[in-house]
């Protein structure tokens, strides 16, 4: 029974890794606008919901990156949860992330949660929910 639990243990702190690391090529992704990268990383279903209440789907969040409405110059964690549940994971951060949007500079402290999906060997993101922080 010990060694089920050891080798559990094992698994979940190897997809939590493997969660952490996506979130940092997320980060990395969107601050280098790099396309190709987001169009794997996200989900076709993704719902990309924004502290401002403004919510989109993979197409019109690219979209918007893409033609420069939004642009994130800095995609700072201060921390990081992270629950593994199978093939599926939430990750819950402390960011600041600093661009622009609509023209308009924001510097923004967020509490943003993360729902990870695990396809064909990779992690996905599903959903995207900022929240802003005093």
């Amino acid at each position: 029974m010990l060694l089920v639990l050891l080798v559990a243990a094992k698994l979940a702190a190897s997809a939590e890794d493997e969660v952490r690391a996506a979130e940092k090529a997320w980060a990395d992704a969107v601050k280098g606008r790099d396309f190709a990268a987001l169009e794997r990383i996200y989900t076709d279903q993704l719902v990309y919901a924004h502290a401002t209440g403004a919510i989109e789907n993979k197409s019109e969040y690219l979209g918007r990156l893409r033609s420069g409405a939004q642009r994130h110059d800095g995609v700072d964690q201060k921390s990081i949860t992270i629950r593994t549940y199978g093939n599926s994971a939430v990750a819950h951060s402390k960011m600041r992330m600093r661009g622009s949007r609509n023209g308009s500079p924001f510097d923004d402290h967020v509490m943003m949660l993360h729902l990870w999906v695990k396809r064909d060997g990779s992690w996905q993101l599903a959903a995207h929910q900022t929240t802003k922080l005093p």
